[in-house]
């Protein structure tokens, strides 16, 4: 930027690159809570795998009672359409 624009639109170096300091700083904070959403999913799934293997619901399922499984399989199916019908209205545009 030439002198006579930096002067005449009174714009100080030192504020120009404000900006650049205040995104690289919310940068790392999406990227830490990234991290952190990353390792409580993992988390989450150890937990239900452990879940699952204690109840010993494919044994059940293969006895012949099928109501928990059915039960367990259609709460499954319902917290995945939410997820998606979610992620479907976060992509739709942003009205500014």
């Amino acid at each position: 930027m030439s002198r006579s624009l930096t002067r005449a639109n009174r714009i100080d170096p030192e504020h120009r690159h404000a900006g650049a300091r205040g995104r690289r700083s919310i940068a790392s904070i999406e990227l830490i809570t990234t991290a952190a959403l990353a390792l409580s999913t993992a988390v989450a799934v150890t937990a239900v795998s452990i879940g699952i293997a204690r109840a010993e619901v494919i044994g059940t399922v293969t006895k012949g009672d099928s109501a928990s499984f059915a039960v367990a399989l259609l709460i499954g199916l319902m917290l995945s359409a939410i997820s998606a019908a979610s992620a479907i209205v976060a992509v739709g545009p942003r009205p500014d």
